[in-house]
């Protein structure tokens, strides 16, 4: 099973194209108990409760986390749908707040993976763009391309960010960037395709994606 990545941004987790939160955030927004949270969803996930298996079973996931004290707890995970199922359940003028906060975030979020997912989906194609510009290949001519985006768009390399962030050796990145920053990096990726073959010197078309992205920041703030 793959991960679960927490969207700094968002503060919701991915995991499989698919957002999440917990019930630990659930009880921390809505200044309600951990206890309380975890006895409402038992409540709306027992098989009495009229809820379907089915709907149960997409949308509410078990889970532990570690306290301070290195002690194992349970959560527990769920979609935008299974967190709207709880809200449902909560009352008050400041639960409605928030319920309508982490549904735009629920949207926003979903928009930011659909984002993710056409960038890893046009990869193969700069993939290709950069194999057919060199009669062999390395390894860095991939690594030095795609750093070459980062360091515009982020100021740094992958290398970089990962120190920057804490996160392990050999990490992907792109799940810890913003929506902003991840459609900058599809933008100047597309636009590196037909590059690569227009100017093959590695500087000069350094230079000119940097003059674009400056252009695009430009429109975006016109």
């Amino acid at each position: 099973m793959s991960k679960l990545i927490l969207n700094p941004e968002y503060r919701l987790y991915e995991r499989n194209g698919q957002a999440f939160c917990s019930s630990r955030q659930v009880a921390e927004e809505f200044e309600r108990q951990h206890g309380h949270i975890l006895r409402l969803i038992d409540e709306i996930t027992e098989s009495t409760s009229g809820v379907s298996e089915e709907f149960r079973r997409l949308n509410f996931e078990e889970s532990y986390y570690k306290d301070s004290s290195g002690k194992r707890n349970r959560e527990i995970l769920m979609t935008k749908d299974g967190f709207a199922m709880v809200a449902m359940e909560i009352k008050g003028k400041r639960a409605r707040q928030f319920k309508e906060a982490y549904i735009r975030r629920f949207n926003e979020m979903e928009t930011f993976i659909r984002s993710l997912q056409a960038a890893k989906m046009e990869f193969p194609a700069f993939t290709d763009a950069i194999m057919a510009a060199h009669d062999e290949p390395k390894h860095y001519h991939f690594s030095n391309e795609i750093n070459m985006i980062y360091r515009i768009v982020l100021g740094m390399d992958a290398k970089a960010f990962r120190e920057k962030h804490g996160l392990p050796k050999g990490e992907v990145i792109r799940p810890y960037l913003t929506a902003e920053q991840i459609r900058a990096i599809e933008t100047l990726q597309r636009a590196d395709i037909g590059l690569i073959v227009a100017i093959p010197d590695f500087q000069r078309r350094k230079e000119t994606l940097a003059k674009y992205y400056e252009r695009l920041k430009l429109k975006r703030i016109a």
